[in-house]
């Protein structure tokens, strides 16, 4: 398998999109940006020697730790010898998966009865049988699992449970007034009224100030440290978008920042989504979250609805920058938002100490400091939005064995 024999051949490319469909179809998470990397990486290995494509393929396609036995049987099986119809595995090749367990429900009245089973079955499927109980819930089992744990099947569910999510955000009382219940009388309605029962003032209409809906504006690190919550997170944010009244502005950075609102109007979350991925150039690249705030405070607040709004910014707080821009630009986002909540992914583990300079320069001008990690962090985060209440009042996640005012003392 030398590099000039695939060139003439013209059959490495072809090959290796097939091998990419069998990982996918076989549950690992590879998709074309990962396999457009393997093609660039084969420009830079002794492609003739099977250990240095083997390594360099399993690098870059596999990301957990339990794909590896997985990977390897498909790596042996698809790239074996050429023979005369060269490589030996076609489109339509599969491994053997075990196949689904029989599921039966328990016995109502609590006896145990035998189960009867088709005689085409031998005792090794047997050992696959499982009794199902009413408690078992897979929503209640994904609620609790970190993003970054998740298995393709698992990810699909968890999407399909975001884009079920209901969100709701604090109305915003304008300066203007409107006719309604309040305490300031309406003289100009109460005598336009008048005129329809010649001049005599019957009621007294009052007026009270106006509602709207209050603008969200959404910030998504999506450097190399957050490369394993940006796709589900990035899937959190266009829920948000569609399924909110208020106009929510969205933008995304990880050396430079990118507005992605107007990407994300589509019906299709695919073509949102694929929308999105052309537009951003610096996907997992390095962090620099004080120079992404600025470009926002000088060149979108007085072009986006932020006056007001309730900012959320989305980040593990490890940043490449410096500090001191980063506090300066938190400051003045804060100053000019009525609320700043930080998402942190990290913040779900106990053993999490916003220790880093990143997290140490932001905590003094973060109004709420929350998880967002898995299914029940989400849940949470859209009950808190739900009540929030004017003022500044910090709300910090509460930690185990720690109070919310040591944390505040500690870390602020």
């Amino acid at each position: 398998m030398t590099h000039q024999e695939n060139d003439t051949s013209g059959n490495l490319l072809h090959n290796l999109i097939l091998f990419g469909r069998l990982l996918r179809n076989l549950g690992l998470d590879v998709n074309p940006g990962r396999m457009i990397d393997l093609v660039q990486a084969l420009e830079h290995i002794e492609i003739g020697r099977r250990s240095d494509f083997y390594y360099a393929a399993r690098s870059l396609l596999v990301h957990n730790r339990e794909e590896l036995p997985l990977f390897d049987q498909a790596f042996d099986l698809f790239w074996r010898k050429r023979g005369q119809n060269g490589f030996p595995l076609q489109e339509s090749y599969r491994l053997e998966k075990p196949e689904s367990p029989l599921i039966t429900m328990p016995p109502i009245d609590g006896t145990d009865k035998k189960i009867e089973i088709d005689s085409n079955h031998d005792r090794d499927e047997l050992q696959h049988l499982i009794e199902l109980t009413a408690t078992y819930s897979r929503r209640e089992l994904l609620r609790f699992k970190d993003f970054s744990e998740l298995t393709y099947a698992e990810e699909r569910k968890v999407k399909q449970f975001i884009d079920g999510m209901t969100w709701n955000l604090d109305l915003k009382r304008t300066r203007r007034k409107g006719v309604g219940r309040g305490d300031q009388p309406d003289f100009r309605g109460g005598f336009r009224k008048s005129i329809r029962y010649g001049g005599e003032l019957l009621e007294w209409p009052t007026r009270g100030p106006k509602v709207r809906p209050r603008p969200l504006v959404i910030i998504a690190d999506i450097s190399g440290s957050m490369e394993r919550y940006s796709r589900l997170l990035l899937h959190f944010i266009y829920g948000m978008a569609r399924g909110l009244e208020q106009p929510v502005e969205a933008f995304v950075f990880s050396t430079r920042l990118t507005r992605i609102t107007r990407q994300l109007r589509h019906k299709s979350i695919k073509r949102a989504l694929s929308e999105v991925s052309s537009i951003v150039h610096d996907w997992a690249g390095g962090t620099r979250i004080g120079e992404a705030l600025k470009d926002f405070n000088y060149n979108w607040t007085r072009r986006v609805p932020a006056s007001g709004a309730i900012v959320m910014l989305i980040s593990d707080g490890w940043d490449r920058g410096d500090p001191d821009l980063l506090q300066k630009e938190m400051k003045r986002a804060q100053r000019s938002c009525f609320r700043f909540i930080w998402l942190n992914p990290l913040l779900g583990s106990p053993q999490y100490e916003p220790l880093t300079r990143g997290m140490q320069a932001a905590l003094p001008a973060i109004d709420d400091f929350l998880p967002v990690h898995n299914l029940a962090s989400l849940e949470d985060l859209a009950d808190h939005l739900a009540k929030l209440i004017s003022g500044k009042r910090p709300f910090y996640y509460q930690r185990q064995n720690l109070s919310d005012a040591a944390f505040i003392r500690r870390h602020r």
